[in-house]
């Protein structure tokens, strides 16, 4: 037997076996992107209910302000739309700014595994052989 037949059987095993590796990190590739897809629908899904929330909460608690302005009204004798304006201001301010620190951190967010996907392509682009 000569070098270059010992030599082929090795070179066909290992591209063998770069192949089905390559196969098997396709197939965890795309098993992550599925992951990563069904994380980002239910990302989707909780901010529906946090938005939900705040709108239930914000109601509840515009009910709360309303009655307790009624009170106000009803038993304060001076100086009681000045202090209501300085209120609703004040609640205004913190709101609007709550809600811009909100919207700032959602769009920041970057996606589920992004990362561990771009891992996992150069990882399979690496073992995959050249072609000849």
């Amino acid at each position: 037997m000569s070098e270059s037949d010992t030599k082929a059987p090795a070179g066909g095993l290992l591209a063998s076996l770069q192949r089905l590796l390559a196969t098997l990190l396709d197939i965890m590739q795309t098993r992550v992107a599925i992951v990563a897809t069904e994380f980002e629908e239910e990302r989707v899904r909780l901010r529906e209910l946090v938005v939900f929330g705040f709108v239930a909460l914000f109601f509840v608690n515009l009910g709360i302000v309303l009655f307790t302005l009624l009170v106000v009204m009803l038993f304060w004798e001076s100086h009681r739309l000045y202090v209501m304006g300085g209120f609703a201001l004040l609640y205004l301010g913190v709101g609007v700014v709550a809600g811009i620190s909100l919207r700032h951190r959602m769009k920041s967010r970057p996606r589920l595994f992004a990362t561990t996907l771009a891992e996992l392509s150069k990882d399979r682009d690496q073992l995959t052989p050249p072609s000849i």
